[in-house]
């Protein structure tokens, strides 16, 4: 690895930027509660450990370079949010409902596995980011992507686990109020829509997840 402390300088700057990760996570701490929050963060994170093993393997190069294959996952991807997006807007029954049912913690962590691994942007994020920092005298090219990859991922754990507490705490005294309540399904449906536009609309430019 080439410089490491600037390495780390960028990812610390790049994960804390508020992103389509924390924005999920947020909506659901809100929604569903902080626990809801922080199982959704460890699994948009777990399901950040595929995309690192498909970069150290060379399978992130080769999807983003074949039209056909980037397209699938785009659209794969933007669908899954629409479904999110549906699930969610069907969720309450009458005003009085909350926005989100309390769902098993599985459903929540699987449901953040899957937003990260279709998410077209992680792909591209690791193609333009990790290679800067890998010094090829030093070997193992591959290993040096999974070790930055896994870096990274902690970093990113750490600012999601950040947003899911705070977001639950805030949530907790939205839900004591009853305006709140009876809007509260519609935003976060609205968030998991724009999650499923910015997919469809990524492309060789994205920078971060």
């Amino acid at each position: 690895m080439t410089n490491p402390p600037l390495f780390l300088l960028a990812a610390l700057a790049l994960v804390a930027i508020p992103g389509p990760n924390h924005l999920y996570i947020t909506a659901r701490s809100i929604g569903e509660g902080r626990r809801a929050g922080v199982v959704s963060a460890l699994g948009v994170e777990s399901g950040m450990l595929v995309h690192i093993g498909a970069a150290a393997a060379g399978l992130s190069a080769l999807v983003a370079a074949s039209a056909t294959a980037f397209g699938v996952l785009r659209y794969v991807g933007a669908a899954y949010f629409v479904f999110l997006a549906y699930r969610t807007l069907r969720a309450g029954d009458g005003h009085d409902a909350p926005l989100l049912r309390p769902r098993p913690l599985r459903r929540v962590y699987l449901d953040g596995v899957l937003v990260n691994v279709l998410n077209p942007k992680v792909v591209l994020f690791f193609l333009a980011f990790l290679p800067q920092f890998a010094d090829r005298r030093a070997g193992a090219v591959p290993l040096q992507i999974a070790v930055m990859g896994l870096v990274t991922a902690l970093i990113g754990l750490t600012a999601d686990l950040v947003y899911a507490v705070a977001a639950g705490s805030l949530g907790g005294w939205l839900r004591a109020r009853p305006g709140f309540r009876r809007r509260q399904r519609y935003a976060t449906g609205l968030v998991c829509l724009g999650l499923g536009a910015a997919a469809v609309l990524a492309g060789p430019d994205a920078r971060r997840p």
